[in-house]
């Protein structure tokens, strides 16, 4: 344990000069929102009305480097746009929230090209893992894959939080380790640990509430909604150190309990 987490456990909970809560960089979490995706919002140029955006529909897969994998029928309307006009944008969202506005998004910048041969064969399996359905068609002589080279992102994580992705970054950020396991975590904490989120909200983040709920969690520390009688406001927690997995996460949230009670 660093000096400073000692400091600030001895004296009974967070301090004046306490650094603030560790987060995830924006690259980072754009990976984790696009690894956890599997359709987004294709915007093409439209042929027919030069300089008009055309959206459609559009299931997709990630190379290693977080590039688009989409497959396209050359009889489709995005496909023949694409061919006239490679530029395109891809915008995804956060699945299953009941405030879209609230919630996370990003829009990918780039041009598409079309994959043939070695390439094919390479994303091939890499796409059919995510839509075992496409299997169906893969094969249909009209149908190719295409891959977004990405030229930038924006990123939108909710209200207030917002702004541009360099490619670069984003290529060499990593989706969270905890990222497919989180909706678990959340509802195990939520249903089983109420008390303790709590408890984990005084000492850590100084905040007192009458209920405590998770609403996100990644390998840095979590995200808790607090509600007293007249107010609801959120407050992050970090680790104490690194999350990479589910066990990981329940020894470290099993320690910070422990600290909480003994300082309380």
């Amino acid at each position: 344990m660093s000096d400073t987490l000692s400091r600030r456990h001895a004296s009974g909970g967070v301090s004046p000069d306490q650094a603030p809560p560790l987060e995830p960089t924006h690259a980072e979490r754009a990976r984790t929102l696009v690894h956890l995706g599997r359709t987004g919002s294709l915007a093409t140029l439209s042929r027919k009305h030069p300089g008009w955006p055309f959206a459609s529909v559009m299931p997709y897969a990630l190379d290693d480097f977080g590039r688009p994998l989409i497959l396209i029928s050359s009889m489709a309307m995005h496909t023949q746009n694409l061919v006239e006009n490679p530029r395109a944008s891809l915008l995804v969202t956060q699945s299953e929230t009941a405030d879209p506005l609230g919630s996370s998004r990003l829009t990918l910048m780039g041009e598409f090209s079309k994959l043939a041969g070695d390439d094919a064969k390479v994303v091939r399996p890499i796409y059919l893992s995510r839509h075992e359905s496409a299997r169906y068609w893969v094969d249909y002589e009209d149908f190719a894959f295409y891959r977004m080279e990405i030229a930038d992102l924006y990123f939108v994580g909710g209200f207030g939080v917002m702004g541009w992705v360099a490619a670069e970054d984003y290529k060499v950020a990593a989706p969270d380790p905890l990222a497919d396991a989180a909706p678990s975590i959340l509802e195990h904490m939520n249903k089983d640990h109420a008390d303790s989120l709590l408890l984990l909200a005084r000492f850590f983040a100084g905040a007192e509430a009458e209920q405590a709920t998770m609403t996100s969690v990644d390998r840095l520390g979590f995200h808790v909604r607090l509600k007293t009688a007249d107010r609801v406001r959120g407050v992050r927690i970090s680790f104490l150190v690194q999350a990479h997995s589910v066990a990981d996460t329940r020894k470290i949230m099993e320690q910070m309990v422990r600290l909480a009670r003994e300082g309380v």
